[in-house]
């Protein structure tokens, strides 16, 4: 095998030996991969597809060079491509398609020659940047050492995803070499059994001040509270999953989700991928070659095969049979002293330390358990997201966001191939459900019922929602002070002047909560209540402490991730005095009634019928209350049919504005207090922005 270095630590005693650390590790990556490559032996497989869902090989060859170069460009360390037509087809794969989204589009695809002279040549660009850069210690994550390790790093990945890849194309065309071996041993496998595991408190998360390099989506923090269960001794192996094939789980829909039924009707699917059957006997494919099927060696199967194999188990076992969840992985993960840099030797079938393969899951024994790490990664129940305090690396923004669906499961341990920070207690990856990589499965059985699983949370990229928590949550721009304190601080300032009761608000029109958050110190009950269930539903996550994910568009397709929380936007926000509600404010139940200060915050301009909504607002509100309403009196036809228009509109040849309508409607009833003007901005992008003069004006009931 090819032997690998140890991910390099971030410290060290001398920035000199640390710059040689670095090329050792970059040279070390770099000629694994393309020994991994070596393994092709006729340049037209580069360009067939055994997987449907991800490019040809020839886009892995490439890509993992490109990457480098993507990245030193947009980082502003180097200012001149080196092949720009190359870098555009090999930067972004398709790892996250959809089984049934196919991709059908057209490639010009680069020749394998032209990959090979390019990738020589970003060899020798990262090894002279390497030499010559600045260099200190600790590296930090807005360095340069960072990027390279970043790149060295996405090509480990990639060393596992394309051999997985590898092992979909027919045998003839890979030939294989002394240092990629498959294992050769296989023996009767043992029988499964459950060992108990004792409930535990655990904080997970990658401290910021780490010695090695994460991925953003490892680091913040997460306490997780886990009941006792007990946990298979070995992997799920060949063995074992046999059973639940012969009989007949791949045909019986009651052990399958509803996605697991909808992918099985897809591919027709009745056996593992890496399996094979032929003749009355049953074999399996390795990287470049066949076997009879090594019945002690661990299933290796997509997580709705392992979901399924679960659910059939469940019949004979007492108690309740799923995947672990993350956490559970991390209870047995205990029994694995420390990391790659810290082992005296390596401890299981991981780090390309034995074999070119999975081997007999009783082979590598840590405490009571085998192969908490290495072998096969381990499906989990838990779909990816972000731990408290997740931010977005700005030189690889979209490496986790987008597995932030609920779509994406996590897989923990490592396989054979998993080098560099794969084999690191703290590293995170998942992959669709439906997809395959080295991965299999261990089960664990609880006392009690599955629950459900937290709901993943998402980034929200509606432009016109995004443009609203920017708005209301975002900084101070073009000189302006947030649109939603500008608001309450006048709402503030009127009730004390006109020495207004502050027992009940309604605040109609409340969008994302901003206003009714920042006022909460000063009503004793606010009702929240929008038309729109997409904006309240945000303002009801932060009241329940929860953050909030939202892209802004920077230029065109180039977006930042941004997530608050109300603690640190609105941090004497007192959340238990409101009640959010979706509602119609032209139709609003009898319990919306005796407010002291009812709040119109751009409600007229966005209903179907203003006067409606006015006259309703305007009868729920207290003898000698405070009614305040701000609008830039904007109707527009796709919301307001014209008849119904408020103001903008001639009556009788004279013309009729904002304030004056709004005269007419409430003169009978309201003594106007004041106006004033309050610029609202509304970021379209980075360097464009809709700012409008909304205006505010006060008016006492008689």
């Amino acid at each position: 095998m090819i032997k690998q270095l140890n991910t390099p630590t971030l410290d060290g005693n001398s920035t000199a030996e640390k710059r040689q650390e670095l090329t050792a590790y970059f040279k070390n990556t770099w000629s694994t991969y393309e020994s991994l490559f070596s393994l092709i032996n006729h340049d037209h497989a580069y360009f067939l597809r055994p997987e449907r869902l991800r490019h040809p090989l020839i886009f892995y060859f490439g890509h993992t060079a490109t990457f480098y170069v993507n990245k030193l460009i947009l980082g502003k360390y180097i200012k001149q491509r080196v092949n720009s037509r190359l870098e555009a087809i090999c930067a972004v794969g398709v790892d996250e398609m959809s089984w049934d989204d196919l991709n059908s589009e057209h490639y010009d695809w680069p020749s394998v020659d032209e990959v090979r002279t390019y990738r020589q040549q970003v060899y020798e660009l990262v090894l002279d940047l390497i030499d010559n850069m600045e260099l200190s210690l600790p590296i930090t994550q807005d360095s340069l050492a960072w990027m390279i390790l970043m790149g060295c790093e996405h090509e480990r990945i990639h060393l596992e995803t394309s051999s997985v890849i590898m092992r979909m194309l027919p045998l003839k065309w890979l030939t294989s070499q002394e240092q990629w071996q498959p294992c050769l041993h296989s023996s009767v496998a043992p029988e499964n059994q459950l060992i108990p595991v004792k409930s535990q408190h655990l904080s997970l998360g990658k401290k910021a001040d780490d010695k090695t390099f994460g991925w953003d989506n490892e680091y913040g923090h997460q306490d997780v509270d886990v009941e006792n269960f007990s946990a298979a001794k070995f992997l799920v192996s060949n063995d074992e999953f046999m059973a639940f094939v012969v009989a007949g789980g791949y045909r019986s829909e009651q052990f399958w989700c509803e996605e697991g039924q909808a992918w099985l009707e897809f591919t027709q699917a009745e056996m593992p991928r890496f399996w094979r059957y032929s003749n009355g006997e049953y074999a399996q494919r390795n990287l470049t070659s066949e076997m009879p099927l090594p019945l002690d060696w661990p299933v290796e199967v997509n997580y709705l095969e392992a979901k399924a194999f679960c659910q059939w188990r469940q019949k004979t076992t007492k108690g309740f049979v799923r995947l672990p969840t993350e956490a559970q992985w991390y209870c047995l993960r205990e029994h694995v002293a420390g990391d790659q840099h810290q082992w005296p030797e390596v401890p299981g079938n991981i780090d390309l330390a034995y074999q070119a393969s999975s081997c007999p899951v009783n082979r590598h024994q840590q405490g009571e358990f085998f192969d908490v790490i290495g072998n096969t990664w381990q499906w989990t129940e838990s779909a990816i997201d972000g731990f408290a305090g997740f931010n977005v690396h700005p030189l690889y923004d979209d490496f986790s966001t987008p597995t932030f669906d609920g779509k994406h499961n996590l897989i923990k341990g490592g396989s054979w191939i998993s080098t560099g920070n794969e084999t690191l207690a703290s590293s995170r990856y998942a992959f669709r459900r439906h997809f395959y990589q080295h991965a299999g499965f261990r089960y664990v059985v609880s006392e009690h019922a599955e629950k459900p699983p937290a709901a993943v949370n998402k980034y929200e990229t509606s432009k016109d929602i995004c443009q609203q928590l920017e708005c209301y949550f975002g900084a101070n721009v073009l000189g302006h002070e947030n649109y939603g304190q500008q608001i309450a601080q006048q709402v503030e300032r009127f009730i004390a002047a006109e020495n207004i009761a502050t027992e009940r608000l309604l605040n109609l029109g409340c969008s994302v909560g901003r206003v009714a958050f920042e006022l909460s110190q000063s009503f004793q009950h606010i009702d929240a209540v929008d038309f729109s269930a997409r904006t309240i539903q945000y303002g009801v996550q932060l009241q329940t402490g929860a953050s909030v994910r939202y892209t802004h568009t920077i230029e065109g397709d180039i977006c930042e991730y941004n997530e608050i929380t109300l603690a640190e936007k609105v941090k004497q926000a007192n959340s238990e005095r409101i009640l959010f509600s979706q509602a119609d404010g032209c139709n609003l139940k009898d319990n919306f009634k005796h407010y002291d200060v009812i709040l119109i915050q751009n409600a007229l301009e966005q209903s179907y019928d203003p006067k409606r909504l006015l006259a309703n607002a305007v009868s729920r509100l207290n003898p000698s209350g405070l009614l305040i309403i701000i609008s830039d009196y904007h109707y527009q036809l796709q919301t307001t049919d014209k008849a119904k228009w408020l103001s903008g509109i001639k009556v009788n040849g004279e013309n009729l504005s904002g304030i004056d309508a709004l005269t007419s409607e409430l003169n009978d009833e309201f003594d106007l207090v004041a106006t004033k003007e309050l610029p609202r901005v509304v970021a379209d992008s980075a360097r464009n922005f809709n700012v409008s003069h909304c205006q505010l004006s006060v008016w006492r009931a008689k």
